[in-house]
C-alpha cells in the first residue's frame, strides 16, 4: 500500500482514483483516503452531519474509516485546515467518475471524435449529489506516452502533488474533476514523460488563454448569445465559386493599432460595409507567441488570441459582422507548429502531436515541428480544430496555409534530406488523406462554408470533390497569377511589350481550379515593397497603375483578395508593428485610390458578369489579348443571367482613344467605370460615356464601337438596360 501511495505522490501512478477516496477496507467497513500535501487537520462531513477525524497515513495521505453500515458510495465533504489559516470544505476530486463517456473515448481512440473539443480540454461542470449540487471543472489531456500526470494552477499554487490525473486505459487520455474549479482558473498540465523528465505544459484543447509572453491555460464558459440566424441561415444555400467574392485581409492588431475585439466590432464592421466588401480575412487568430509570426506559429489552436479580448468578445466581432452581411474567414495553420517547450512539442515526452523523423517532422526553413498525420488521434485534433473554428464561432471558412509545403515530402529539401513514400514518389499520402478527410468532414457537417487553399504548385485537383479524387477544398488561391501580374506591372510601360504573356497567361489554367486572386500581406513585406512601390514611374503614374491593376483583378476571372492599405496604395511595407497609414487619406493620390476600391465593390456586387461565371469557360474571352506593343487588353465577361461586361486595361502611359472594340450585342453600352477619373486621383483624360454599337464585325463580335482607354487606366462598358 505505501509504495503504490508513493507512485501517488510521485505523480506516476495510472490510477489515483484507485487509491485515493473511499473503498472497501476488506472488513466490511469503507476506507476513505484523501491527499492533502501540508495539510494540519483533514477531516470528512458526512450527508447526516457526522464528522469523522482522519489520521495522516503518508507523505500527505489522510486516512480514515467510515462508520458501521455506510458503505464506498455515500457522499461527503472533506474539511481541511492548514497552518495559519481558516478550516475549509469542499468535495474530494477522487470520489468523481470520469467526465468522459465510454463513447468519447472510443471516437478519440478511433479518430474520429468531430466535438473533440467537448471531450478534451477543461470544462466548468456541476454536478448533482446527495449533499447537494458541486460545481468544478473536468480537465482531460491526451498524453499517451506518459508516465503521470498531474495539473497544476492557481488551484494549488502550481504545485501538483495534490491534483494526480488518472488514465483511461488505452485511449491516452489522462482525467480529473476538480471541485471549486470555475471560469478564469489558470491551469497548466505537469507531464511525466518516459524519459524521466517532467514538463509543464499548456493545454493542447485551451479554449482560453494568458496573455503573452505568459503562457498558462485558462478554464473558461461561454455566455454569448449569436444574433447572425439570419446569415447563417442564408449561407447554406451558397455556392461560393457562383456567388461574389470581395474579400479585405486583415491583420488584427495592426489594422488600427489598440483596438479589441470589442472595437473591431464597431470600427471594422462600419469601415469594411462602407467599402462594399463581402469578406473579411483574418491573418491567424489561434493564439501564437511571437507578435513577429503575424499568427503563423501557432501554440494554442483552440483559443483566439488573448491579445485583443475574450474567446466571447472574438464571437461578438463575428457575430456584429454577420449582421452587417459581411462573411468571415480565418486563416488556418496545420502544416507546421513551434517548438516552444511549453506548448505541443514532445507533449508526453516523445513524438507525439509531430512526426518522429526529422525528414517528415521538421520543417528546415522555419525552425518548426510538422504534424504526424498519419497519427489517427493528431488527424483527429486537426479536423476537430478546424470545425471548432467554423462552427462554434460561426466562420464562413479557413483558408488552409502552406498546402504545398504539407503534400511535398521533399518541400525545402535537398537530395537526402527525404524520403519518398511507399511507391516511390514525392507526395505526401498522409498529409493528402488529412486534407481529404478535412476538407470532407468540414463540407458535410457545415453546408455554404468556404475552404480555401494556399497552395503554391502545380498540384492537380486541389478544388477537385473528394468522391472525385481531389482534395476537396471549394478554393485555391492563384499564386500563378499574382506573380505574373506583379512581374508585369514592376516593368517600366516601355518594356512591359516584351512581358505581355505576363498579364495573359493565367486564363490558360484559369479553369483548372476554383480561384482567388490574392494580393495578400505576403506580397508587401520583406523587402518586396508595397503595391504603390513595385510599379515605375513618379507618383502619379504609380497610384494610376495602381489603379489599372485593381480594376484588371476585379473584373478578372476569380474572386478578389486584397490585403489591407491595398485600397489607399499605402506606400510603405507593412509593419505589423505600426499598422496602416492611414493619414494618407489627406492626400488626393491615396484618397482616390479608396474610393476606386469603394466603386468597384459597388459596381461587382449588382453585376453577376464579374462574379456568377468565374470557373466557367462560358464567362470570360478575350477580345483583344495581343496587343503587346500597346500594353493593352480587352475582354468581355458574361453572367449566368445573360449579362456583359466589356472591360479594357491600358498599362501604358499614353492614351489610346478609338481604340475599336467588340461587342455582343447592338445599342447603346454606357461607361460605369473609368479609374481615371479625376476623383480617383486620374488625369480626367475621358473618352465618351457611351457608345453606340455598329454593326461592325470585331474581335470576333457581330457589333463594335470606338471607345478610349485613358492613360495607366481601364474603363468598363455594359449595355443600356
Amino acid at each position: 500500500m505505501l509504495a503504490a501511495l508513493d507512485r501517488v505522490v510521485d505523480g506516476h501512478h495510472h490510477d489515483p482514483h484507485g487509491l485515493l477516496g473511499a473503498h472497501p477496507d476488506g472488513t466490511g467497513r469503507t476506507a476513505v483516503r484523501v491527499l492533502r500535501p501540508g495539510a494540519l487537520e483533514v477531516g470528512l462531513l458526512l450527508p447526516d452531519g457526522t464528522r469523522v477525524a482522519l489520521d495522516h497515513l503518508h507523505r500527505g495521505v489522510f486516512a480514515g474509516t467510515l462508520p458501521e453500515g455506510v458503505g464506498p458510495a455515500t457522499d461527503y465533504r472533506v474539511a481541511t485546515r492548514y497552518q495559519d489559516g481558516p478550516e475549509t470544505v469542499s468535495a474530494d476530486p477522487y470520489r468523481f467518475t470520469p467526465t468522459l463517456g465510454e463513447l468519447d473515448l472510443h471516437l478519440i481512440s478511433e479518430g474520429r471524435h468531430e466535438e473533440l473539443w467537448r471531450a478534451l480540454g477543461s470544462h466548468v461542470r456541476t454536478i448533482d449529489t446527495p449533499m447537494g449540487e458541486v460545481e468544478g471543472t473536468g480537465f482531460a489531456v491526451w498524453a499517451p506516452d506518459a508516465r503521470g500526470v498531474r495539473l497544476i494552477g492557481g488551484l494549488n499554487h502550481w504545485n501538483g502533488v495534490g491534483h494526480p490525473m488518472r488514465s483511461l486505459g488505452s485511449s491516452g487520455v489522462w482525467e480529473l474533476f476538480v471541485p471549486g474549479v470555475g471560469d478564469g482558473e489558470l491551469y497548466k498540465f505537469q507531464v511525466l514523460g518516459g524519459d524521466g523528465h517532467w514538463r509543464d505544459k499548456a493545454d493542447p484543447m485551451a479554449r482560453r488563454t494568458e496573455i503573452p509572453p505568459a503562457t498558462a491555460s485558462v478554464v473558461t464558459t461561454s455566455s454569448h448569445t449569436w444574433g447572425d440566424q439570419e446569415w447563417m441561415a442564408e449561407r447554406k444555400g451558397v455556392e461560393a465559386h457562383r456567388a461574389p467574392m470581395s474579400v479585405y485581409e486583415v491583420h488584427l492588431g495592426s489594422w488600427r493599432p489598440g483596438l479589441g475585439y470589442t472595437e473591431l466590432a464597431e470600427q471594422l464592421v462600419e469601415y469594411v460595409t462602407g467599402m462594399g466588401f463581402t469578406h473579411v480575412e483574418f491573418l491567424p487568430v489561434a493564439g501564437y507567441p511571437f507578435d513577429g509570426s503575424w499568427g503563423y506559429q501557432v501554440t494554442s489552436y483552440y483559443a483566439p488570441t488573448p491579445r485583443f479580448g475574450s474567446p466571447d468578445e472574438f464571437r461578438h466581432l463575428v457575430d456584429a459582422l454577420h449582421r452587417a452581411g459581411v462573411g468571415v474567414f480565418l486563416d488556418w495553420v496545420p502544416a507546421h507548429f513551434p517548438k516552444d517547450e511549453w506548448a505541443l512539442a514532445r507533449f508526453d515526452g516523445s513524438a507525439l502531436y509531430e512526426h518522429p523523423d526529422p525528414r517528415r517532422g521538421e520543417h528546415p526553413d522555419w525552425g518548426t515541428l510538422i504534424f504526424n498525420y498519419g497519427r489517427t488521434e493528431v488527424r483527429n485534433f486537426l479536423v476537430a480544430n478546424a470545425l471548432y473554428w467554423l462552427e462554434e464561432f460561426h466562420i464562413d471558412g479557413l483558408r488552409v496555409d502552406a498546402v504545398a509545403s504539407m503534400i511535398y515530402l521533399d518541400y525545402s529539401r535537398d537530395s537526402g534530406q527525404w524520403e519518398p513514400n511507399m511507391f516511390g514518389g514525392r507526395e505526401n499520402l498522409e498529409a493528402i488523406d488529412f486534407l481529404k478527410e478535412l476538407n470532407a468532414t468540414a463540407y458535410r457537417r457545415n453546408p455554404g462554408i468556404t475552404m480555401i487553399a494556399e497552395e503554391s504548385t502545380a498540384y492537380t485537383g486541389v478544388t477537385t470533390p473528394v468522391d472525385r479524387g481531389g482534395l476537396g477544398f471549394g478554393m485555391k488561391w492563384n499564386m500563378g497569377w499574382m506573380h505574373d501580374t506583379l512581374e508585369y506591372v514592376k516593368k517600366e510601360p516601355v518594356h512591359r511589350q516584351y512581358h505581355h504573356n505576363d498579364l495573359t497567361f493565367a486564363m490558360v489554367y484559369a479553369y483548372s481550379e476554383n480561384y482567388v486572386l490574392p494580393l495578400s500581406h505576403d506580397e508587401v513585406v520583406h523587402g518586396k515593397q508595397s503595391l504603390l512601390n513595385k510599379v515605375p514611374g513618379d507618383e502619379w503614374q504609380r497610384t494610376a497603375t495602381v489603379r489599372a491593376l485593381l480594376a484588371f483583378m476585379w473584373s478578372h476571372p476569380g474572386k478578389q483578395l486584397l490585403f489591407m492599405g491595398g485600397e489607399i496604395a499605402q506606400g510603405e511595407e507593412w509593419r505589423h508593428e505600426s499598422g496602416v497609414p492611414w493619414w494618407l487619406l489627406q492626400f488626393d493620390h491615396h484618397a482616390g485610390a479608396q474610393r476606386l476600391v469603394r466603386t468597384l465593390n459597388d459596381l461587382y456586387r449588382p453585376r453577376p458578369a464579374l462574379w456568377s461565371l468565374d470557373t466557367d469557360p462560358a464567362g470570360f474571352q478575350w477580345l483583344d489579348a495581343g496587343d503587346h506593343q500597346g500594353n493593352t487588353v480587352t475582354y468581355l465577361r458574361r453572367g449566368e443571367d445573360g449579362s456583359a461586361l466589356v472591360c479594357g486595361v491600358n498599362f501604358s502611359p499614353v492614351p489610346r482613344p478609338g481604340l475599336r472594340v467588340g461587342l455582343p450585342s447592338g445599342g447603346r453600352w454606357n461607361r460605369v467605370l473609368d479609374s481615371d477619373e479625376p476623383r480617383f486621383g486620374g488625369s480626367g483624360y475621358e473618352g465618351p460615356a457611351h457608345v453606340q454599337a455598329q454593326e461592325r464585325e470585331w474581335n470576333g463580335q457581330p457589333f463594335s464601337a470606338e471607345i478610349t482607354l485613358p492613360p495607366l487606366g481601364a474603363v468598363w462598358f455594359e449595355p443600356e438596360g
